[in-house]
């Protein structure tokens, strides 16, 4: 397929659906940003009937959204546009991932780069070579590695995998979007989610054993896939699914709002999830699990056990507001689309500088 040259290029899970996973509005906010930067970013994704049947952002105007249908259609289609790049990067849980960045790595002439939102299961996909999206092999040839989680997995990816250039790349708001909004509050206490087995103990213990303990308290659960069998306290509330543009009323009518952490994330530490910064950003107090790295990233109520979410849902002394008003601004000023934006394109830079050094080193060895 001919057409416009790109800055970049990037080929994710989803843009266009937030159905189901954390990607989206992830990639959303990210891209809005470097959109604000000038930069011309086309957004490859795979077309696949779980998302297609759940778009809710078909024809972002940020950037170009392009589907394909298989890594071949995607060399066929697409192939010249990697090639001529600035940048193409790569993110986790691709569909036949390994085939598409098998491609990117011999095709693309810009910086070659993976961007890991799941950086913890990566790891221990690659390490036992399970892992469907991306090659122990491959991690060497790239330029740049973008990770979901900073702190000490950085140097394990550089130790283990010879991974040349890992650079933490937490997720981001859009800051446009996600904002107080006045609501009235419904709920004490309220998590968003998609339904996961080994979150699912933490929500247990953390937000429905409180709300059986607290029967006059109100609960809301929303996200999709969550088992049928689940008894759910009385009070708790459920929703399916919650489209985006409904994040923010709904962050802002909870008191509190709930964070739990993937197994591995908690292991890996320094991996705040999405929700975390969206939350933060509706200036919602945040009650979350315990992990590496959690409060040196964003002051947060810390909870532990169901004593814990008990005893700060029935305190009335209003320390968790004046936390919640800090943690909305270390997110306006970190951890923002725009702020990710500019933070890309100085790796991206960084990049380009150790791509050049190294070929010019080659040549010249070679003569």
């Amino acid at each position: 397929m001919n057409g416009p040259a790109y800055d970049i290029i990037v080929l994710g899970l989803s843009l266009s659906s937030s159905w189901g996973n954390g990607h989206a509005t992830t990639y959303r906010a990210l891209l809005r940003g470097l959109a604000a930067r000038g930069r011309r970013v086309l957004f490859l994704e795979r077309d696949v009937p779980w998302y297609s049947a759940h778009r809710d952002l078909p024809s972002p105007v940020f950037c170009t959204l392009e589907f394909y249908a298989s890594p071949d259609d995607l060399r066929t289609r697409f192939g010249a546009q990697i090639a001529a790049a600035g940048a193409v990067i790569v993110g986790s849980y691709v569909p036949e991932g390994i085939a598409v960045l098998d491609l990117v790595l011999s095709a693309a002439r810009g910086v070659r780069a993976f961007y890991d939102i799941d950086t913890p299961l990566t790891f221990a996909g690659v390490t036992a070579g399970t892992s469907d999206y991306l090659a122990a092999r491959q991690i060497p040839r790239l330029d740049l590695y973008l990770s979901f989680s900073g702190g000490p997995i950085l140097v394990l990816l550089a130790e283990a995998f010879g991974a040349r250039c890992p650079r933490a790349f937490f997720c981001a708001v859009d800051e446009s979007a996600y904002r107080p909004t006045g609501a009235d509050v419904r709920w004490d206490l309220g998590y968003l989610g998609t339904y996961s087995a080994d979150r699912q103990p933490s929500l247990e213990r953390l937000l429905l054993e409180t709300a059986r303990r607290l029967p006059t308290h109100r609960f809301v659960v929303a996200g999709p896939q969550y088992p049928a069998d689940i008894a759910w306290p009385v009070n708790v509330e459920r929703i399916e699914h919650l489209p985006p543009d409904e994040h923010p009323a709904f962050y802002s009518a909870q008191r509190f709002t709930l964070n739990v952490t993937r197994a591995d994330m908690i292991a890996a530490g320094w991996s705040p999830s999405v929700r975390l910064f969206e939350a933060a950003s509706c200036r919602t107090p945040i009650i979350s699990d315990r992990w590496p790295g959690l409060t040196e990233i964003l002051p947060v109520v810390v909870a532990d056990t169901t004593n814990d979410v008990v005893a700060a849902l029935l305190d009335d002394t209003g320390a968790s507001y004046a936390v919640a008003e800090r943690a909305e601004k270390i997110v306006r000023a970190r951890h923002t689309g725009t702020a990710r934006a500019a933070e890309l394109d100085e790796y991206l830079v960084e990049a380009r500088k150790r791509f050049f050094f190294e070929k010019k080193k080659q040549k010249t060895l070679l003569y």
